[in-house]
């Protein structure tokens, strides 16, 4: 077999010819790792935003486990279940045929959002309130009298809403009762909205509260959350900065003599000129009050034309 010996030319040759297959292998695995942008994903919630959301709302769910178990003498759970963007009609799909819908406006935005029930925690709330148990019932329509006790129940949950949204400045207005018909025209079809899943358990039933928010309200509650954030963050040591307050806060202080009881046979006959004896010895050291806190056992003295304390001993009270 004959073995044939390369010029330099060729072994160059040969080099550059591996070399630029390398580089066109990078250039093609470069190219492969770029992705289209997607336009709707524009104002998308990202993971943090929404674990923000869920912590604000993790809040309203403990105020109304408290407030309800109350109003209703009974054992009463709300827990958040999720936080997500979804499409006002895919919240359309997920709303139970025979349910509780209403329209709450946001202020001051003027904005719309929906609220949905589970008819199923009807019945033992208006048992409860009538007097009964809290018994479960058949899931049907309600009737007019029904109706009203159960508004009383959403103006409630507005109530908490507002006290937990307060922060980022919404309040909830309870409307009215919305029929499935007049729902989807609260908001477009298409639109991104804010949905908040809670459950809500009693001992006889249990069932879901949904909230679904326009587009307008995630990005408002979205901004100043940042803005809020980026206080926090270029805000420091807050700890320190309020050291650094309190340490300017002006106390009331006074130098005296300790408490003394004295008999009403002594103060009756009290004029001007005479002495009243305090039961005190000559050496008796006064206090430097803060606030009308005992701090220190001191003895007056004079510092140039003002008056003055030498402080002695600590007081008990405050002693280490």
């Amino acid at each position: 077999m004959n073995e044939k010996t390369l010029k330099q030319d060729e072994i160059d040759a040969l080099f550059q010819a591996a070399r630029t297959g390398a580089e066109s292998s990078e250039k093609t695995e470069v190219r492969a790792r770029v992705l289209p942008y997607n336009f709707s994903l524009a104002g998308q919630i990202s993971n943090e935003q929404l674990r923000a959301i869920s912590m604000l709302n993790d809040m309203f769910a403990r105020n109304l486990t408290h407030n309800l178990a109350a109003w209703l003498r009974t054992r009463f759970q709300v827990n958040l279940v999720s936080a997500e963007q979804i499409p006002f009609n895919e919240f359309l799909l997920r709303i139970p045929e025979i349910s509780y819908v209403a329209s709450v406006r946001l202020e001051p935005l003027g904005a719309a959002s929906v609220m949905q029930l589970d008819l199923a925690l009807a019945p033992p709330v208006i048992d409860l309130l009538l007097g009964g148990d809290g018994k479960d019932g058949p899931l049907r329509e309600l009737t007019d009298i029904e109706e009203s006790i159960l508004a009383s129940l959403v103006e409630i949950i507005c109530r908490e809403l507002t006290v937990a949204w307060q922060p980022v400045g919404l309040s909830f207005e309870f409307e009215r009762r919305q029929m499935q018909t007049q729902v989807a025209r609260l908001m477009a079809v298409s639109e991104k909205t804010l949905c908040l899943s809670f459950e809500i358990r009693m001992p006889h039933s249990s069932g879901l509260l949904n909230l679904a928010f326009p587009a307008v309200v995630a990005n408002t509650i979205l901004r100043r959350m940042t803005i809020d954030w980026g206080r926090r963050s270029h805000g420091g040591n807050a700890r320190g900065k309020m050291m650094d307050v309190a340490r300017r806060i002006r106390f009331g202080t006074s130098l005296q003599l300790p408490t003394v009881s004295v008999r009403t046979a002594d103060l009756e006959g009290l004029k001007p000129g005479m002495v009243l004896r305090l039961n005190h010895p000559a050496n008796t050291l006064a206090e430097v009050r803060v606030a009308g806190e005992p701090l220190f056992e001191a003895r007056p003295v004079r510092l140039g034309p003002h008056r003055a304390a030498r402080l002695e001993v600590s007081t008990p009270e405050v002693m280490p």
